[in-house]
C-alpha cells in the first residue's frame, strides 16, 4: 500500500509538473501574470521537498522565466497587489536579489512598501543585522498576508544568533501557516539547528521527529542528517538510545547505514566512544553481503574509539589491517592519526644516557617504583592522549630530605619528573598537536 501511494503521488506530481511547463510555454511570458508564475514555482518547490527530484529542473526553469518576466514587466502590472507580492515571494524564494533592486528603482507608482523592500534588500545583500529591528516592526503587519510565511523565515534567519527563542517563534509560525511546503521543510530543519545549538534537547528531538516523518526524501535531507548526527554526538549523555534509533527507523536501510557511519565517525573524533561503538555496530549490522565499504568504515571508526578506551594493541592491529585504497583522503588521514596515537601510547619510554651516567640524576629503584605506583598502562595512555595533562600532574619521585635545599636550585630535580617519562609525554603531546592540525575543520 505504501509503495502504491508513493507511485500515485509521483505520477500526480509528474503530470502536474508537465501541466505547469505546458501552461508557461503555451502562454507568451509577456502576457502571463507574475502571480500565476509564482504559484507554479511554489507548487514545483513543494513537490521537490516531498521527494520528486525530477522537478528541480523545472524549478530552475521557472526561476529564470520569472526573473525575465519581472525585469521586463510594465510598471502598471504592479497595480495588482498580487503581482507585488509575487515579486517579493520570488526574491525570498531563491530569486535574483538584483531584480528586486531594479523593481524598486522603477516603482514610480509607490506599489512597493519601501520599509519592506529596504529591509529585504539589506537581508538579501548580506546585511541581515541591519534589518532585525525593521523586520520585528513589519512582520506583525504582514503576518497574515501572502508573503507572511516567507517573511517569517527571513525574520527568523536574521535573529538566529542574537535571539534563538524569537527565531523559533518565527519558524513555528511559518510551519503553522504553510504545512507540507518547502517553507515547513526549511523551518523544521533550521529549528533543529537552533534547538540543538542552544541545548534544548526535548525541542530538538521533537523537530527531528517531525522532519524524519515528513521530509526524508527532500534534497535537503542530507543537511538534516548532519544536524541530527551532531545533535546525537553533542548531547548523547542527555539522550535516550531508543529515541535516536527511533528517529533513524524512519529511514530506509542505505540511509540509516550512512547516518550511522557519519555518527560513528564524528563520535570517534569527539571522544564519545560508547556512541562511536554503538553506531559502528549498527552500521555493520545494516551492511549486506558484498557491501565491503560500509564494513571497512565501520571497522575504522570502531577502531578509533577503541584506541581511546579499549585494548589499544588490538585496536592498533585492526586499524593497520584496513587497506588505504578502500578509504577516502579524509578517512586515510583519520587512520594515520589513530595509528600515530596508538603508537605513542604503546611506545616504551627509554632512559636517557645522561640519566644512566650522572649520579645526581639517578633515582633509586624503590623511588622509581613509588613514582609509577598506580600508574598503569590505561592511565599512562589516558595522560598521553590528554593535551591538557601538564608535567606538574605527573607523580613526583621520592625526594631525599637532605637534598631538598639543593634540589630547589635545580629545576629538573625540583619538578621530580622522570626525564624519560617527561620526554615521552612531550613527544606524545607534540604528535597530538600534529593530529589536531590534521583533523582541524573535520565535519561529520
Amino acid at each position: 500500500m505504501g509503495f502504491l501511494r508513493r507511485l500515485l503521488l509521483t505520477g500526480s506530481v509528474l503530470c502536474a509538473t508537465l501541466a505547469v511547463a505546458a501552461s508557461v510555454r503555451a502562454e507568451n511570458s509577456d502576457d502571463l501574470a507574475p502571480y500565476k508564475m509564482i504559484r507554479s514555482l511554489q507548487f514545483v518547490q513543494d513537490t521537490v521537498v516531498l521527494g520528486d527530484h525530477s522537478a528541480m529542473e523545472m524549478q530552475r526553469f521557472l526561476l529564470t522565466t520569472i526573473d525575465e518576466r519581472l525585469r521586463t514587466a510594465d510598471p502598471a502590472l504592479f497595480d495588482d497587489p498580487r503581482n507585488v507580492d509575487a515579486a517579493l515571494v520570488y526574491a525570498m524564494s531563491g530569486g535574483n536579489p538584483e531584480t528586486l533592486d531594479l523593481l524598486v528603482e522603477k516603482d514610480i507608482g509607490g506599489h512597493f512598501d519601501s520599509r519592506l523592500t529596504d529591509t529585504l534588500r539589506n537581508y538579501l545583500g548580506g546585511r541581515g543585522s541591519q534589518s532585525v529591528k525593521s523586520l520585528a516592526e513589519i512582520f506583525p503587519e504582514y503576518k497574515r498576508s501572502r508573503v507572511g510565511p516567507y517573511l517569517a523565515l527571513v525574520s527568523a534567519n536574521s535573529v538566529i544568533r542574537k535571539d534563538p527563542k524569537l527565531a523559533l517563534s518565527y519558524f513555528d509560525w511559518a510551519r503553522l501557516v504553510a504545512p507540507g511546503t518547502i517553507i515547513e521543510e526549511a523551518a523544521l530543519r533550521r529549528s533543529l539547528y537552533i534547538a540543538s545549538e542552544s541545548g534544548w534537547i526535548d525541542k530538538s528531538m521533537a523537530y527531528a521527529n517531525r522532519y524524519a516523518r515528513r521530509y526524508l526524501r527532500s534534497p535537503y535531507a542530507s543537511q538534516f542528517a548532519d544536524l541530527f548526527v551532531k545533535l546525537a554526538v553533542d548531547h548523547f549523555d542527555a539522550l535516550k538510545e531508543e529515541d535516536i534509533l527511533g528517529i533513524l527507523s524512519f529511514m530506509d536501510v542505505p540511509r540509516q547505514r550512512e547516518v550511522y557511519l557519519r555518527m560513528a565517525r564524528l563520535a570517534a573524533i569527539s571522544g564519545k566512544n560508547k556512541l562511536a561503538t554503538l553506531a559502528a555496530e549498527r552500521a555493520q549490522i545494516l551492511s549486506e553481503d558484498g557491501e565491503g565499504m560500509p564494513k571497512v568504515l565501520a571497522d575504522l571508526y570502531s577502531g578509533l574509539a577503541s584506541v581511546q578506551s579499549g585494548d589499544v594493541a588490538a585496536a592498533m592491529d585492526s586499524i593497520v589491517a584496513i587497506p588505504d585504497d578502500k578509504l577516502s583522503a579524509k578517512d586515510r588521514a583519520l587512520k594515520a592519526a589513530a595509528r600515530a596515537v596508538a603508537e605513542e601510547v604503546l611506545r616504551t619510554p627509554q632512559a636517557s644516557a645522561m640519566q644512566a651516567t650522572t649520579k645526581e640524576a639517578e633515582v633509586p629503584v624503590e623511588a622509581e617504583n613509588a613514582s609509577h605506583e598506580g600508574l598503569g598502562e590505561a592511565e599512562m595512555a589516558d595522560r598521553a592522549m590528554d593535551p591538557q595533562a601538564g608535567a606538574a600532574e605527573m607523580p613526583v619521585a621520592a625526594a631525599d630530605p637532605e637534598k631538598e635545599k639543593t634540589s630547589q636550585q635545580e629545576p629538573q630535580e625540583k619538578a621530580g619528573i622522570d626525564p624519560a617519562f617527561d620526554s615521552f609525554v612531550s613527544t606524545g603531546r607534540s604528535k597530538l598537536d600534529e593530529i589536531d592540525a590534521l583533523l582541524k575543520g573535520e565535519g561529520s
